[in-house]
């Protein structure tokens, strides 16, 4: 993905090039074998903030040098140059290649918090998979712990309780989306009480906590109102349940209302699926028992027919 990310970008630095007013003395200099001179010229593109210049010489420049002494110092403008360009794929890849090539260089730590801080840049927002979120965490811890006096490590601390944060909003969203699914299927609901706990597991200190605890309480409601009336009792039960546990932990809560109110339903919710289980068993019976009158009558009938029968023979 990064490698065709990075193809774009040097097909537009090869098209601005064209349209530049400097086309042929740039081009001859980068068809040239003169490496000592792109060198030095892609180092003043650089610092004249032609990124996508410099690319064209830096990408070209970067076999023809492995090995020797301006190698470190080419490979760590390439990698800025990328990162200027916002090509945060490519660049956090080849800060992290400058960091592990060169781990005694004077630049080794920056590059090792440049190519985890373009991690972050590339974290996505909540709504989509949370994959590079989790990665740019990792890349983020490990620069800490590497370089725990480091002034940069402050910020990478900063840095990863902003993506923790996204995290516990994508836990949280997710969450409510089983939710509002639950009118399509019951299921949901109790798919959402799972997905809200696991959360809280995950995230012990989530700023949702309050808000979630209550939506376990209402989903669980909400499971138990669209049951059967034989499953409602423990249902319901479950609900009243969670309020315990909710107001216990937020007594002050300014959701305390709506609560108290979830549980006064489901009390009743208990209450009326007694009554319509014993309504029911109560209409069971009394078929039962019209069927047992039925067939009595019947046995009866035939019974006479029978005896009259043999009274006529």
């Amino acid at each position: 993905m990064f490698k065709i990310k990075h193809l774009i970008i040097c097909s537009i630095a090869v098209l601005l090039m064209g349209l530049g007013a400097c086309k042929s003395r740039f081009e001859k200099l980068r068809l040239s074998n003169d490496v000592a001179k792109k060198y030095q010229e892609g180092i003043r593109l650089y610092n004249k903030k032609d990124y996508n210049k410099a690319l064209i010489l830096f990408e070209g420049l970067v076999q023809k040098y492995r090995g020797t002494a301006e190698a470190e110092d080419l490979n760590y403008y390439y990698a800025y140059t990328l990162y200027r360009l916002k090509d945060y794929t490519t660049a956090r890849y080849k800060f992290k290649e400058f960091a592990d090539t060169y781990p005694a260089s004077k630049n080794a730590e920056e590059c090792r918090y440049m190519g985890a801080y373009c991690y972050y840049l590339d974290s996505p927002k909540s709504s989509l998979d949370q994959e590079n979120t989790y990665k740019a965490i990792d890349a983020l811890q490990l620069f800490i712990n590497l370089y725990p006096k480091s002034d940069r490590a402050t910020q990478a601390a900063q840095y990863i309780a902003n993506l923790r944060n996204k995290l516990e909003t994508k836990a949280f969203d997710n969450a409510k989306l089983y939710y509002d699914l639950g009118g399509y299927d019951i299921t949901n609901y109790k798919s959402a009480v799972v997905a809200l706990k696991n959360a809280q597991i995950e995230f012990p200190d989530i700023k949702y906590a309050e808000e979630m605890n209550l939506l376990i309480v209402k989903a669980q409601f909400m499971y138990a109102k669209n049951s059967f009336a034989n499953r409602q009792e423990e249902r319901f039960g479950q609900a009243i349940e969670y309020y315990n546990e909710f107001i216990e932990a937020y007594p002050d809560s300014k959701y305390a209302k709506e609560a108290k109110q979830l549980k006064q339903d489901s009390e009743s919710g208990i209450v009326n699926a007694k009554k319509q289980l014993a309504e029911d068993a109560a209409m069971v019976a009394k078929y039962k028992a019209l069927e047992e009158s039925d067939k009595k009558k019947k046995d009866t009938t035939t019974t006479n027919k029978n005896l009259d029968n043999k009274t006529q023979k």
